[in-house]
């Protein structure tokens, strides 16, 4: 009986664009939104045969809450609108950062 190699996950790439708009704008422009022909609303195509696009959009770290939900203190909001992807992308070089370790990756 051969013994199975289980390859551990590369995560990565990730993006942290200024806000949404910059994303929604740098993904447009990628060809990566599409207009749905019933309704005429642009919509994301996050995963084909070719990429795949996991948008995270604000992270937040910490915080504390007591038992009723109140908030006791606040979560740190990191800078930023956040997105994991894979496959054939643009040059998004400017964009990349290199988390450590990452809040959310794709298991391949």
């Amino acid at each position: 009986m051969s013994e199975e190699i289980i390859e551990t996950p590369v995560p990565g790439p990730y993006f942290r664009f200024a806000d949404e708009a910059a994303w929604i704008t740098a993904a447009k422009t990628a060809g990566f939104y599409v207009t749905d022909p019933d309704t005429g609303t642009e919509l994301l195509k996050a995963y084909t045969s070719d990429h795949a696009i996991d948008v995270i959009g604000i992270i937040s770290e910490g915080g504390e809450w007591d038992d009723n939900d109140n908030e006791i203190e606040a979560p740190t909001v990191l800078s930023g609108w956040h997105v994991n992807a894979l496959g054939s992308l643009p040059d998004w070089e400017e964009f990349e950062v290199f988390p450590n370790p990452p809040y959310r990756i794709f298991f391949t």
